[in-house]
Formats: C-alpha cells, structure tokens, sequence
C-alpha cells in the first residue's frame, strides 16, 4: 500500500484524530454486528437442539425405521408376526449406515387397579433391546432385566403411574385381548414396576408400558423365533429417506418398510417449520447488522471528504481509497463477530451444561428446558456467511467516493 492509502487508514481508524465524531455510530454498528451474531447463534443453537431432541425421543420409541409384516396394516399393535430368523438380523450387512437393529413385539391390554385402570400399548423387548435413551428419561428405580428368565419386571412412565397411583415395587394386574377378540377370556397377567421413566413426550408416555417380549409370545401363542417387527436405527438421521429405500429392496416382497417420518409425518412437518423461523431470524440480523454499518460507512466517507480529496488529487484510484473504506469496514464487523460469538457461545455452552432457561409450556415442545447443539462447522460458516454478506452490502455506498470532486472536497468543511 502506498503513502497516501496508509495515512487515509490510520486517519480513517482514528489513530490521527483523537476526537470523532463517528465514534459513537462506529460503536452503535459494532454492537448491532454482536448483537445479531448473538441472535443468530442462539435461533440456530436452539433450533437444532430442538429438532435433535424430539428426533431422538420418537426414534427410541420406534426406531428410525421399522420393518413388519405387511399384513400388520400400518397398526401400532402387532397382528402377523415375523420371523426372527433373517439374513439381515442382527447385522444388516448389505447396508451401510446402521447402527443397530432390535426385536419387538406390541400388544394392547388395559391395567386396572382398585379405584381406576388405564389403556396400555404393552411393548416387548428382548436381550437385543438399547436402552441407552431411557437410562436418560429414568426418573426413579431402574431398568428392567430381561436377559435371563422370563419375569415380570416393567417399565411405566411417570404419567401414567401418577394416574393408576403406582410407585416402583408396587405390582398390577393387566388385560390383554386374545387374539383381537373381545368375547373370549382375555390373558391375564400381574407385573411388577421396577422403574418410572419420563421422556416429556405425552403420546408416548400415556401409551408405552415396556415388558418382557416372552409374555407377548406366549399370549400371541408364538414361537420363540417370532416377533412383531424389527426396529433399525442409522447412524445418519439425514439418511432417513436413501436407507429406506435400501432397506426395502433388501427384504422380503412380504415384509413392509416404514420409516419414522412417515409414520408421524405431523410431528416432522412441525418441526421442519424450524428452519424457516432459524433462516427468517438470520436474514433479519444481517439486514439489521448491514444497516448499520451502511450508516457507519456512510458518515466515515462523510467526515472524510476532504482527505478523500486530497488522495485522488494525489493521484489514487477510486477503487484504491474505497478498498480502505471497505478494509476498515471489514475490522469493525470482525470486532463485532468476535464479541457477539464470545458472549453467545458463551450463554449456549451454560446453557447446555445448567439448563437455567426452561420452555413455560413444555408439553407443547415435548421437553421441559431449551436444548442446545452446538455445531462447530456451522458457527464459523455463519461468521463468513455475515462477514461476506456485510460486507456486500457495503458496495454500493461505497460507491459514492468515486462521485467526490478532489476540487470541490479540498474545500469542504
């Protein structure tokens, strides 16, 4: 850079002029740069946080993808069973991507106690079951043991035990149709809670009580190698809709494939509305952010006219004196990145470690305090993303240096 381009930067910087009067709308541009990256971070944050935790708590329900008899009509209850013995069970090993395949069976029954009873989807699992997700909803005992004998240990939910006024140790009786017929002696059978979990997620707590798959063999009269569907769960959830699709060419003409968006197609709409709020507060930010660094940019260019006047009477090029401008526009909005992603990365990482901030209707988004994922690729994008499309919208009003008359701006005061 040249003599004069390094005196206009350090004028431009005030390193020269000890008194501004730019200072003050500098400083308000900075803060509108922090404030939006701020925004930005937490709508982003949040919003996939979000979306990740009602993901996982419909997978661990249902696994990403089910695969059952087609005979079974989409229903929640299993009627037709399948067989155990599979080519693609326990490993599917024609397909990349899965994380882990699980054996279930469910059957609808109805729990009665003394003063009340309450309709019940008994959901059996087996020694191949993840109970990872639940070893987190777990409020109180534990998880049932299923490895060994049959027994009648169950998982039930804080809701529902809080409606039949039950605890961990008590025991209930249930009953369970046989064979979808109501005019037969339905089965009976008496379990013993060993543990209360609560996911937050009502249409799943009000319905699943989890049990021994062996008891819904015998009332199903099933043999041993016979189940209701298969549960898979990918490593990639953004490959929900590609493994499907391999995972249906890969089975049986007689088994059916439905995967958990379709399944609750609602539940995904909703929370695909996200991105839309997340892009809509993003373009906000940087329109408001732009603003203001337009009038920052602005009133520099103004207060430094006559220098400008000097430069091109100097001989400098119009591009040249503007590259300054935009230069020291670039520092200003990188001092704004840097504290707006120190103070917001900061409140997500609290946040994510303290959960202070808590939904006031958490019935409504399915969990009780604001979750946070925090994705590394994704921050610094956005801060490029800002920085690149700032300092677009700086283009035009920098522009008007090359209408300043170096006759006319020597004069100016």
């Amino acid at each position: 850079m040249n003599l004069e381009l390094f005196i206009a930067k350090r004028l431009i910087t005030g390193k020269e002029h000890k008194i501004s009067i730019s200072a003050p709308i500098i400083k308000i541009a900075i803060a509108a740069i922090a404030l939006g990256i701020i925004m930005m971070l937490i709508a982003i944050a949040t919003g996939i946080g979000l979306k990740h935790k009602i993901r996982e708590k419909v997978a661990a329900f249902n696994g990403h993808i089910q695969i059952s008899n087609f005979d079974n009509n989409n229903s929640d209850v299993s009627i037709k069973p399948v067989s155990l013995n599979q080519e693609f069970y326990p490993e599917f090993k024609d397909i990349e991507g899965i994380a882990h395949m699980q054996a279930v069976a469910t059957k609808g029954g109805i729990i009665r106690t003394e003063e009340t009873f309450e309709g019940i989807l008994a959901k059996g699992v087996g020694k191949d079951y993840d109970w990872t997700a639940f070893e987190e909803y777990l409020v109180d005992g534990r998880i049932p043991d299923y490895l060994n004998n049959l027994n009648n240990e169950v998982l039930i939910s804080r809701m529902m035990a809080n409606r039949l006024q039950l605890g961990v140790d008590d025991t209930f009786f249930s009953f369970f149709l046989k064979d979808g017929d109501a005019s037969r002696v339905p089965n009976n059978r008496r379990f013993k809670i060993v543990g209360i979990y609560d996911s937050g997620f009502e249409e799943f707590d009000g319905t699943y009580v989890f049990v021994d798959i062996r008891h819904i063999q015998r009332m199903n009269k099933w043999e041993a190698n016979e189940i209701g569907n298969f549960e898979v769960f990918l490593s990639d959830f953004d490959q929900l809709e590609q493994k499907s699709n391999e995972i249906y060419g890969k089975t049986l003409s007689i088994l059916d494939t439905q995967n958990i968006k379709s399944k609750y197609f609602r539940i995904f709409e909703w929370i695909g509305l996200f991105d839309f709020n997340i892009a809509l507060i993003i373009g906000i930010m940087i329109i408001v952010g732009g603003i203001n660094m337009i009038t920052a940019l602005l009133v520099l260019i103004l207060e430094r006219t006559q220098m400008i006047g000097v430069l091109k009477a100097l001989g400098s090029e119009n591009w040249s004196i503007r590259k300054v401008f935009l230069y020291n526009a670039a520092y200003l909005i990188g001092i704004g990145l840097l504290w707006g992603n120190g103070i917001g990365l900061g409140l997500l990482v609290l946040q994510q470690k303290f959960r202070w901030f808590k939904f006031p209707n958490p019935e409504e988004y399915y969990i009780e305090y604001i979750p946070v994922h925090i994705d590394v690729p994704t921050v610094v994008l956005l801060n490029l993303g800002v920085m690149f499309l700032c300092l677009l919208m700086l283009l035009v009003p920098s522009y008007i240096i090359t209408k300043i008359s170096p006759v006319k701006a020597i004069k100016f005061e």
